[in-house]
């Protein structure tokens, strides 16, 4: 890898960082005065916003946090596409770059969102192929259970199980885009996302285990 290969990687992050430190619901709460971080479960993700804020912001939220990592995407694709030949790997790298930036926004002490959204947003953008799984297993379980945190654990884990099948039998849409070392760090950067997701599921994930765990209701919760 040459030292430009390097920088490029870095820039694609940096890029995509500062496009997910945009934190939508954490917006729409402070133009309310109210702060996110501080009622329900804490998160600025849509979730939390649409528990806090009503339907329309947590949608606005949901579809902004999706969005974002297509924008930083494209954003890298159309600036380095003149700079190198092979622009994919870069493109990766910003999505990866969003996801970290929505998790641990530098100005909100590090604090952010859990990232699922964005995660969907980074598989539109970067491996299409990989939606109709993920969604319809989210879709599926959050239809039985009402538990959102569950249908989100099990649809980044099956992104990142699903990664490693295309890879394993060699699905032309992702290997004939990525080779050798490349296609190693792509499916690294899929494993982390997903693993980095889950992860901060953590509290969730206690919850769910004790059966405390909120279910998803459309009716904002009701603040004293």
């Amino acid at each position: 890898m040459t030292s430009g290969e390097i920088i490029g990687r870095i820039v694609a992050v940096i890029i995509g960082y500062c496009f997910g430190m945009i934190l939508m619901g954490y917006l729409i709460g402070k133009s309310k005065n109210i702060d996110l971080t501080k009622v329900g479960s804490g998160n600025v993700g849509s979730t939390n916003t649409m528990r806090n804020l009503g339907v329309p912001a947590g949608l606005i939220t949901l579809l902004w946090d999706c969005t974002k990592c297509i924008v930083a995407v494209v954003f890298v694709w159309l600036t380095f596409h003149r700079f190198f030949e092979d622009t994919n790997i870069y493109m990766v790298y910003a999505g990866l770059g969003t996801v970290l930036g929505h998790d641990f926004p530098c100005y909100m002490h590090f604090k952010g969102g859990k990232g699922v959204a964005s995660t969907l947003g980074f598989i539109i953008a970067l491996f299409p192929i990989g939606v109709p799984i993920p969604a319809v297993i989210f879709i599926g379980i959050v239809a039985i259970t009402r538990y959102v945190s569950l249908g989100s654990i099990i649809g980044v884990l099956s992104f990142a199980a699903e990664m490693i099948v295309f890879a394993l039998c060699d699905v032309k849409s992702v290997t004939d885009r990525f080779q050798g070392r490349e296609l190693t760090e792509v499916l690294v950067i899929c494993c982390f996302v997903s693993a980095l997701s889950i992860a901060l599921h953590h509290a969730n994930i206690k919850r769910l285990l004790s059966g405390n765990e909120n279910k998803f209701s459309f009716h904002p919760e009701t603040r004293a």
